[in-house]
């Protein structure tokens, strides 16, 4: 008897290994089901509870100084530094009170003001930087903050220009600005002698560059317009002021004052032209001799220059050289010579 209950009992194990799966797996599959409908349902919950960005910090920038399809680009720059006049969005996510209600304008020092913590500075900074430091500005009151900076509007590029600019002065213009849109400012160059000099820019943070106008200008190398930030200032110098002495077959020898550019020619025309003198143009000697004591003389051949315009073969002066005009006897075509040497003295 014993031995038919176990005989029994051995089919029904037996019957319970055979049983289909889906009818051992149904229990796990409601399980299953539920776990994915709570999950659902909690980051249902976590998306509605989200603050969403205001719609300037994900679009392009509104109200902005310039052109609009330069501010997009803006504020779709990974590379772009914030500055002084910029405005930026900021949301601090779940922390409404903490997300300021208006743009933030940057001031002057590159700061913005933050509800609760005060200043935090963002100059200089691309967006994602900002980020991070307001971040670390908030740690000390919020837990974990989240933080989305973006640009609102660009601010107006501000530039002082000094020196030799016929109106000097500061000059806001619109983003971007370039060198030649603040010499333009302010109203080109003033009055230059030979080859354009070289503009110092220097910068808000106190460095300094170097550009040379007559590669940018007269030659037409456009890598050299830089762009010019807020804050910076221009200064072009003036052509340099000095005496050189010149004696002689000239009407008025000694000092003549000359600029930074000019050559023999101009000195000579600027001392006076005098075909009674008979002057040996042909053999004008430069003396100059430079800070360590040494003399050097170099001899000046101006008749190509004066009959054919060939400047390669004059010599531009220096401060303290002393220029000589032997004397010659006269010789034909003198006087239409000397009558074109006066030309190069037009002050």
């Amino acid at each position: 008897m014993g031995r038919y209950v176990h005989r029994s009992e051995t089919v029904m194990l037996e019957s319970m290994m055979y049983r289909p799966p889906l009818e051992v797996l149904r229990p796990f599959a409601m399980v299953l089901a539920m776990a994915i409908a709570v999950a659902g349902s909690g980051v249902a919950t976590v998306a509605q509870v989200a603050p969403a960005a205001p719609a300037a910090a994900v679009g392009a920038p509104q109200g902005a100084v310039g052109d609009p399809g330069l501010e997009a680009t803006v504020a779709s720059s990974k590379t772009y530094h914030l500055r002084q006049g910029d405005e930026i969005t900021v949301t601090v996510f779940g922390e409404p009170t903490l997300t300021p209600t208006a743009p933030l304008r940057i001031v002057q020092g590159g700061a913005v003001a933050m509800p609760l913590v005060g200043e935090v500075s963002v100059g200089g900074l691309t967006t994602a930087q900002a980020s991070a430091a307001i971040v670390r500005t908030l740690r000390r009151y919020v837990r974990e903050p989240r933080v989305t900076v973006a640009v609102y509007s660009v601010g107006p590029i501000e530039a002082l220009v000094l020196g030799n600019v016929k109106v000097p002065g500061k000059y806001t213009l619109p983003p971007p600005a370039r060198l030649t849109d603040v010499i333009a400012a302010a109203g080109g160059l003033g009055p230059t002698d030979g080859d354009l000099p070289s503009v110092r820019l220097e910068a808000p943070d106190g460095s300094t560059s170097n550009v040379n106008l007559q590669n940018l200008l007269h030659d037409g190398n456009e890598a050299l317009n830089v762009p010019i930030e807020s804050g910076e200032t221009v200064y072009i110098p003036s052509p340099a002021v000095f005496n050189v002495t010149v004696t002689g077959a000239v009407e008025k020898a000694g000092d003549v004052a000359m600029h930074e550019g000019d050559d023999v020619a101009i000195a000579i025309a600027r001392a006076g032209s005098n075909t009674s003198l008979s002057p040996d143009l042909n053999k004008v000697t430069v003396s100059h001799r430079a800070p360590d004591g040494t003399l050097t003389v170099q001899t000046v051949n101006l008749y190509p220059i004066l009959q054919k315009g060939d400047l390669s073969h004059d010599v531009k002066v220096q401060k303290g050289d002393i220029v000589f005009v032997p004397t010659a006897p006269p010789h034909h075509g003198i006087l239409d010579i000397l009558g074109s040497l006066r030309s190069f003295a037009p002050y």
